[in-house]
């Protein structure tokens, strides 16, 4: 019986939808469809699918990539999740009030641990990563800083800068890119990869929104010292009367700290800490794209920049720079929390920290390489090769592991250690004990061939570095 029986059939111009059936499975298989243009026409979905696939396989191993902070495994019951939750779109709150409410109950769990003042007036959202955390968090800073100076901004003598380390990931360039914020960074210097407190206060004027400080660099692994940063701002305010506020760039040890140092004082128990961002798809354990960004309370965030939207019959704050997005995420990000609690986090971090630290060594005790760090801050570790090694650098080791499948980042480091090149190996969950004595043969195997080479093979190290944040 036809569903419209009003309604004569060669009015339809079609019938079904096409895609509840496969088109003719020879038609237009004599040559390969266009890859820069639309197909003229439809073809099966076993075909489509298998292209795709075919073309995939050429990707990389992600689980082998000891370069990615991304979480590459996670429980089968936790795709089924993100499969259920797929076609929900995570701003439709009034449509997905359930969604809604596990990401009001992400943003207090994460209140909890990182020692907000009031952890049941949480001020917080989700996001699609830790870049749209850091820019929402510097829009914040910037915010503020642009109310308290109203009498004089914007003028050619007041331009706002954000003072950061030289080793923030590349986001922080972007936010003061885009929003028209003076960049000031502290360089590196002989053994110190990461921020100097006191360099980074001297940095400060009365057009300072605030300071990054990073828990757990790229770069290295280390984490940078939050607490001594906060009391150089503090004399610093003692001296000058300059009251400069930091946002804690989390995006890793934001999710280990907690976990593994809870004697380490560098959140909300810091009272000039405004905001704390992390990414959930990076120790958080989730696949991406998810983030977090936490305020104080709500006069860290001015109410200006939260918007508030007549959407699908329901008033809708919101105040993240993306608009539609999947709620798979922060539902997957629930499900974690709730799956591991306190003492799984733990167990996890210790796990991948145990891996960092115990691979560490093993390298170190090969005797061609010299570590920067052990992996016992972050699960990450940088190396580099010895001084009495003239016959490869850490460009022929990335590339000869690459060969053997395995992904490591080779690259140089920033002013004023241009002339260090480091490889770096994050350790993650789904990399396991048996996976690392694996590398690491691979690694031993290798060294024969490397010591015989008369002499490194980069010839560009620019076109050699294969580090990606």
């Amino acid at each position: 019986m036809p569903l419209h029986p009003g309604r004569p059939a060669d009015e339809r111009p079609m019938s079904v939808n096409p895609f509840l059936g496969p088109a003719n499975p020879v038609g237009g298989m004599t040559q390969a469809p266009p890859t820069h243009r639309l197909p003229d026409g439809p073809m099966a979905p076993s075909t489509a699918y298998q292209l795709v696939h075919d073309e995939l396989m050429l990707d990389g191993n992600a689980r082998l990539n000891l370069a990615t902070f991304v979480t590459t495994w996670m429980e089968p019951e936790a795709g089924v999740l993100m499969m259920e939750c797929r076609d929900k779109n995570m701003i439709d709150k009034d449509e997905y009030p359930r969604t809604a409410e596990l990401e009001r109950r992400c943003v207090a769990m994460l209140a909890d641990l990182w020692h907000a003042p009031d952890r049941s007036k949480a001020v917080g959202c989700s996001t699609t990563g830790s870049s749209e955390a850091c820019m929402l968090a510097g829009l914040a800073l910037k915010r503020r800083w642009t109310l308290r100076n109203a009498g004089r901004y914007p003028s050619r003598e007041a331009r706002p800068n954000l003072v950061m380390g030289i080793n923030v990931q590349v986001c922080w360039d972007k936010f003061c890119t885009f929003f028209e914020v003076e960049p000031r960074q502290v360089p590196m210097e002989g053994d110190r990869f990461h921020l100097d407190p006191a360099a980074a206060a001297e940095l400060c004027d009365e057009n300072t929104i605030g300071v990054v400080g990073i828990l757990g660099s790229t770069f290295d692994g280390s984490y940078e010292p939050i607490a001594e940063l906060c009391a150089a701002l503090d004399d610093l305010q003692e001296r000058t009367g300059l009251d400069v506020p930091v946002h804690v760039d989390g995006a890793s040890g934001a999710m280990v700290a907690p976990f593994l140092d809870e004697d380490l004082v560098w959140d909300f128990r810091l009272d000039r800490v405004a905001s704390v961002n992390t990414s959930g798809h990076k120790y958080g354990l989730v696949y991406p794209g998810v983030g977090w960004v936490l305020w104080r309370d709500a006069a860290a965030l001015p109410e200006e920049l939260v918007f508030r939207v007549n959407y699908l019959g329901g008033d809708m704050p919101t105040f993240a720079l993306n608009f539609s997005r999947p709620g798979a995420q922060v539902v997957a990000q629930y499900y974690s929390f709730l799956r591991l609690g306190r003492d799984g986090y733990r167990a996890v971090q210790q796990a991948a920290r145990d891996v960092a630290t115990g691979l560490s060594a093993r390298i170190e005790a090969l005797g061609d390489f010299r570590l920067l760090t052990r992996g016992d801050e972050l699960p990450v570790f940088a190396f580099t090769t010895a001084p009495d090694v003239p016959a490869f650098d850490v460009f022929d080791v990335a590339r000869r592991l690459r060969e053997t499948g395995w992904l490591v980042p080779a690259y140089t480091f920033p002013a004023n250690r241009q002339d260090l090149a480091v490889l770096r190996v994050v350790c993650r969950n789904g990399f396991s004990e048996d996976l690392a004595d694996l590398f690491a043969e691979d690694l031993a195997r290798l060294l024969p061939d490397l010591r015989r080479q008369g002499h490194p093979l980069t010839k560009d190290r620019n076109a050699a570095t294969g580090f990606h944040h």
